[in-house]
């Protein structure tokens, strides 16, 4: 997966490359969806919700651009896998998640693992997590209809976030970067992402 997915395209960080190669996304899908795991391709995980494709996370994560000392705020837990991805490579990660049955199996998946710098919260992730912020790093798994204020609000100088987004023509992953008070926004893949969902 490694080797032809992410190494074989254009995934750099070594740190990213090492995470994948560590972190076993078998143990992040459904027991039917085993013989797929390392497919370059999304997976059902229940509840219309999907794991994202392998090189998609490289690429969101490497992103980033983690040091380990960051504290990183995830929309979307889904499976967890993602999860687990940032909280290898970050000091903490506070991840939100709608669907309360998604996030109590990936809640336990992580603690089996042994992850103990992951905060959780059930609920809508598009207001964020005011209590918890600042946050140096943002990334959202569902795709938002635009980047919310309030993302950009809790979000450190700098900073940076990283989330699909719709456009006019499908969708596209998103790059916000906050530094000197100025916002900077660099759209930089086609995707395609579940929507992003909460209370109205």
């Amino acid at each position: 997966m490694v080797r032809t997915q992410l190494e074989g395209r254009d995934i750099r960080d070594p740190r990213v490359l090492e995470v994948f190669r560590t972190i076993d996304r078998a143990r992040f899908v459904p027991a039917a969806q085993r013989d797929a795991a390392y497919g370059d391709y999304p997976l059902p995980i229940g509840e219309n919700q999907t794991i994202s494709q392998p090189y998609i996370v490289a690429l969101m994560t490497q992103r980033l651009d983690l040091a380990g000392t960051e504290r990183v705020l995830e929309i979307g837990t889904g499976s967890g896998y993602q999860t687990a991805v940032l909280a290898t490579l970050a000091a903490e990660v506070c991840t939100i998640e709608w669907h309360g049955a998604l996030l109590e199996t990936a809640r336990a998946t992580l603690d089996a693992l042994g992850y103990g710098n992951v905060r959780y919260r059930v609920g809508d992730g598009r207001p964020g997590w005011p209590e918890a912020a600042p946050f140096d790093r943002i990334l959202c798994a569902a795709a938002a209809e635009a980047v919310p204020e309030a993302w950009v609000d809790q979000l450190v100088d700098p900073g940076r976030l990283v989330t699909p987004v719709e456009t006019g023509y499908g969708q596209t992953l998103v790059e916000v970067t906050k530094r000197g008070g100025h916002l900077a926004r660099h759209e930089f893949c086609p995707c395609r992402f579940v929507p992003l969902v909460g209370g109205d």
